[in-house]
Formats: C-alpha cells, structure tokens, sequence
C-alpha cells in the first residue's frame, strides 16, 4: 500500500490556524501538512466527564476543522496514549517530519521524549519551536547560566531580552493534505456538555487593566487566561497589545516566570521550593478543609472566591490570594490540597501557575510572601469590595441567619501560623 507523504503538525496547546509558530514551519515545508490532535488518555481518564475544559478543547477543535475544510482537509483527531497513537500513524502515512510548538511542563517533557525515540527510531526529523512563550527558558538566565528565582532581576533581564527580538506574526498559506473527516463528538471522546464556559477573551479591558485589577465586582477582567493556557490566542498577539501598559504586561511576565522555574525545577511541583519549610505541621483538617472548597467558611471574600469557582471555572486574580492565604495560613492546610482542588476546578488551570502561585500564598515558594504575611480577608473586603457587591452576588444568603458565623478567629489565626512557621524554620 502506498502510504501518503506528509509532514505532520501536532496540535497541543496552541488551538488556532493563526499566527501559529510551529503550524507556519510546516506549511513552508513543500509537503502537505497532515495536522492532527490527540485527546490523550493518560490526562483524560482524570477528568470528570462534564469537564469544561475538554468542552472548551472540542469546540476550538470544531472551529479549526471548519476553518481546515475550506482548505479542502479536515483535522484528523485521534484518541489513545500518544506514543501508541504515533506507532499507528506511521504504519500509514509516510511521515518526512513531525512538526510541534514546545510544551516545558513536566508530563509533557517526558511524553514527548517518549515519543522522540520512537521518531529516530524510524528516522522521523521532528521541529520544535516556542509558540505559547515569548521568551523560551534558556534565554533568560543569569550571567553565570543559572535560572533567575527572584521575578525582579527576572523581570529586567527578561525586558532585556525581548526588546532585541523581533515579534512576528505568522501568516504563511500553505498545502493541507486533503481529506475530509468528522471530529468525533463529545461522547464518543467519553464526555458530555458542561454547563460552565469558558467567556471570549475582553481585549477592551487590557488597557483599564491598572484602574479595576483589583476590583472583583467589576467583572472587568480580559478573560484572557484560559485562552493563554489552550493557545487559541497569539501570546504575540497580546503582546502587542499590551506592551505599553505595564501592569498588564508585568502578569504576563509572571506567568512566564512561573513557567521557567518549573521547567527548571521540575520537582516544586510537589516539594516546597525552599526546602526550609519542609517541617510545617500542617493540620489537615478534612472538615475544615471541606467547608473553604464549599465557601462556608464564614468570611465573606473567601467564600464569594470559592462559590465562583466552583460555578463558573473563574476567580478573581485578588481573590485567589486571598482564599489561597486562608487556607495555607488561617487553617494551616497544605498548600497542595489547595493548589489540587483549583487545578479539577480552574478553567485557565496552568501547572506552572497554579503551583507558583500556591507556593507564593504559603510563603514556601521562589519569590513568595513572607511567612508572617498574613492577609485579614475582613481587611480585604474593606478595601476591595466595600460595598458588598461582590460578596452578595455570589452568597444570597449573606446578612441572615443562614450565612455560618466565622470558622476561625481571624487574630488567633494569624498568631497561630506565624508561630507555627517560625518553630517549623528554627527547627
């Protein structure tokens, strides 16, 4: 049998036909280009089966197709464990070379090392290239090559860096290899519609970004980050946009900073970044622990921030410190319980991110919050929603008997975590 020849371009976290790195690569290869996703097995049996986010990949999925079949092809998705999958497509195409955009997260790593020596193996050249980062962690390191752990000094060398790049935009029109398929359907993947979607990406608001960030009620977010994460905007793109506005752009550099330092360190998925707060006797307390992801806490802003979770997939950037630091210090519950239950729940969920972030909250993280920060959410209401427009949007109940009084004193709390942390390091 004659297998057709092709290059492949593998669809992973980077959802769109435009302004795609890798995709642009492919299509200038005088091949035609096969291009393919595979819901992965590996990731999908740990998901419940209305998971947005699944729901949220099908539909951009469905969109890439429709915008595929005016190019006469279609997108062929498959399901299974990748490398099985990829010992299957090479018995029928004949492949002159994979290309892909670079994943730096952990599992990704090794899935695609995996699949690597099955590619030279079968003598399959495979491209690489940065397409959800602006900066790829190997360009920004210290002079002496070591990766930066503070996000000051990384921030400067990082504006360094990319003010001698050039940002493109790639546009390349190109062969698809024809075909004409059908996308299988939710169900036939083993999942159904959720009632929770994921909202267009509000580019109106990046540039008010500096005036309400901080503001929950306003609602007045970019959305941007679930778009980020699934790649189905240009991380150029925004760039572009926002390159004026500091504090928008500085978000952004966070979260590339958080993505290097998990390329680098890899195992701060699980372990403390600093080592030194390894002997944290974290209470644990299952029932307590139940009521902060139930938002019946009996502080307000803690429990608007999780009932808007578990709702709508989002939370406030202000808020998630704020809940995050009452878990960790308030209740004195490990921060991986946390940085776990945002991750089922969190529709712009990021690795990198979420552990950052929750690393930050707990103080045991790169450039985290000192131990004795201890955020007072009734100090945080005050400030951020004085009156009351967020807390009663997302607690009905709120000023009845029906609303729990507050699960902890928040001055003990307070006193309790800093002793907590202080006997733990000198220990």
């Amino acid at each position: 049998m004659n297998r057709p020849e092709v290059v492949v371009f593998w669809f992973r976290r980077d959802l769109r036909l435009k302004n795609n790195v890798g995709l642009n690569a492919a299509l200038t290869s005088g091949f035609p280009v096969l291009p393919i996703f595979i819901f992965d097995e590996n990731i999908l049996g740990e998901l419940p089966k209305d998971d947005a986010r699944i729901c949220f990949i099908h539909k951009q999925l469905q969109q890439i197709n429709a915008e595929l079949v005016t190019k006469k092809s279609s997108l062929l998705c498959l399901q299974g464990k990748p490398l099985e999958v990829w010992e299957t497509l090479i018995t029928q195409f004949n492949i002159k070379k994979v290309f892909v955009n670079r994943d730096f997260e952990p599992y990704a790593l090794q899935r695609d090392k995996e699949v690597k020596k099955l590619f030279v193996k079968t003598e399959i050249h495979v491209e690489g290239f940065t397409d959800h980062l602006l900066v790829s962690p190997t360009e920004v390191l210290k002079n002496d090559g070591t990766p930066y752990t503070v996000f000051t000094p990384f921030s400067k060398k990082w504006k360094e860096v990319i003010s001698h790049k050039t940002i493109e935009v790639f546009t390349k029109e190109g062969n698809f290899f024809e075909q004409n398929l059908e996308l299988p359907s939710l169900k036939e993947i083993g999942f159904v519609s959720s009632n929770i979607k994921v909202e267009p990406a509000n580019y109106e608001e990046l540039h008010n970004y500096a005036l309400h960030r901080d503001i929950p009620s306003k609602n007045s977010t970019s959305f941007l980050s679930p778009h980020l994460r699934f790649g189905t905007v240009s991380i150029r793109q925004i760039y572009e946009e926002v390159k004026e506005h500091e504090p928008f752009l500085n978000e952004l550099i966070w979260r590339e900073f958080f993505i290097h330092i998990l390329y680098f360190f890899p195992e701060s998925v699980s372990a403390n970044f600093k080592p030194k707060y390894d002997g944290i006797p974290w209470r644990n307390n299952e029932e307590e622990f139940q009521k902060w992801c139930d938002g019946k806490t009996g502080f307000p802003m803690v429990d608007a921030g999780m009932r808007q979770l578990n709702q709508t997939g989002y939370m406030h950037n202000r808020v998630r410190m704020i809940t995050a630091g009452f878990l960790c210090k308030h209740l004195l519950i490990d921060w991986r319980w946390g940085e776990a239950y945002f991750a089922k729940k969190l529709l712009d969920f990021e690795l990198a991110s979420n552990v950052g972030n929750w690393q930050w909250a707990a103080g045991t993280g790169c450039d985290a919050a000192p131990y004795f920060r201890v955020f007072n959410p009734s100090e945080q209401q005050r400030k951020f929603d004085q009156q009351e427009k967020y807390i009663r949007k997302w607690i009905p109940e709120f000023g009845t008997n029906l609303y729990p009084k507050p699960m902890v004193d928040h001055k003990f709390a307070r006193e309790r975590a800093i002793e907590t942390y202080k006997n733990a390091l000198n220990e």
